[in-house]
């Protein structure tokens, strides 16, 4: 993919969309030029007045927390698993794809993976579909509620997602409802992170500079810090924890889509705080078999799109399968 930097910046801006949930649309016109010009020069923004309540931000960090505490043995109990749901262990995943950096080291990170959820029963999941199937959740016993906490904030994600899709509809000209139709039935990733405290050496990183795959990124920080953002002079800028905010960052399939109107910027962590860092990160991507093409209403007149069109679920698959080597095992191969 070629890859287009925005403008040089030294701190990432803030948007709030408190407004918009308080029912005052005659802002909303500001809130869109505001959000397309932070997506056209930077890619990345903090988003503020969302709507998640603080307190399921702090109930799924807790849990987070008690997950990644559980023995090892108990996490590898729910191995990520062909369906790219399920435990990531420190040292197994090594971002090969980054279009931004040669990557030979894995990620200095641990995690579990949380997809939108497909019930055994389902036909997608029956013919065995690409990422169709169940999550696979921690012992009840050993986490209780843990369930129930996540499941209600991926749907209050996904409702703050859709109301940004929206207005990302709208910063680029393209009707609502035809945006829209790429998220019927949206693939959906809430990423639950732990970095441990990581030690100096070249090449290493918590996650090492890359650029997110798919539509937008909903990231949650704690107060450790850690995450960067590269500008066009190729200066890393922090991102430090905002209270009571999200980090929104745009992914390679919104740059795609836009004809790199929208940029996706690259960031890496990096956690040297002598402290461990959580982070929960949300995805949310079109449908795995929706075909994207670049929106008419990004080419300008007399010039052709930059991308040829592609099926979202196949452009995903290339990249996991290279980057999370354990899925690819999990899946004899595949």
């Amino acid at each position: 993919m070629r890859r287009v930097q925005g403008q040089d910046f030294n701190e990432v801006p803030i948007l709030d969309l408190s407004g918009l949930h308080r029912g005052r649309l005659a802002g909303r016109d500001a809130v869109v030029q505001t959000l397309r010009g932070y997506l056209e020069g930077i890619g990345f923004l903090y988003v503020s007045g969302h709507g998640v309540p603080a307190e399921s931000v702090a109930a799924v960090r807790a849990a987070n927390r008690r997950f990644h505490a559980l023995p090892l043995e108990e996490k590898l109990r729910i191995k990520l698993d062909r369906n790219f749901r399920g435990y990531i262990p420190i040292n197994s995943s090594t971002i090969v794809t980054s279009s931004v950096a040669t990557v030979r080291k894995p990620n200095q990170s641990e995690s579990l993976m949380i997809m939108h959820e497909v019930a055994a029963d389902d036909p997608a999941a029956i013919a065995g579909e690409p990422l169709q199937g169940p999550n696979q959740w921690p012992d009840e016993a050993l986490l209780p509620g843990f369930r129930a906490t996540i499941e209600t904030y991926v749907q209050q994600m996904t409702d703050v997602a859709r109301m940004i899709a929206g207005l990302i509809a709208d910063a680029l000209g393209v009707p609502m409802d035809l945006l829209m139709r790429y998220f019927a039935r949206p693939t959906t990733f809430l990423r639950l992170l732990h970095y441990p405290t990581q030690h100096e050496e070249e090449g290493l990183f918590g996650s090492a500079p890359h650029t997110d795959y798919g539509f937008i990124t909903l990231l949650a920080q704690d107060d450790v810090g850690g995450l960067e953002v590269r500008n066009k002079a190729g200066t890393w800028v922090p991102v430090p924890p905002l209270a009571d905010s999200f980090v929104m960052n745009v992914g390679d399939i919104l740059a795609r889509w836009s004809n790199d109107r929208f940029v996706s910027t690259p960031h890496r962590v990096i956690n040297r705080s002598g402290r461990e860092r959580y982070s929960q990160s949300f995805f949310f991507d079109p449908a795995m078999s929706a075909a994207i093409a670049v929106f008419p209403a990004c080419v300008p007149g007399g010039e052709e799109a930059k991308y040829a069109p592609v099926v979202y679920g196949e452009y995903l698959m290339e990249r996991i399968d290279k980057n999370y080597q354990a899925r690819t095992v999990a899946a004899g191969g595949a």
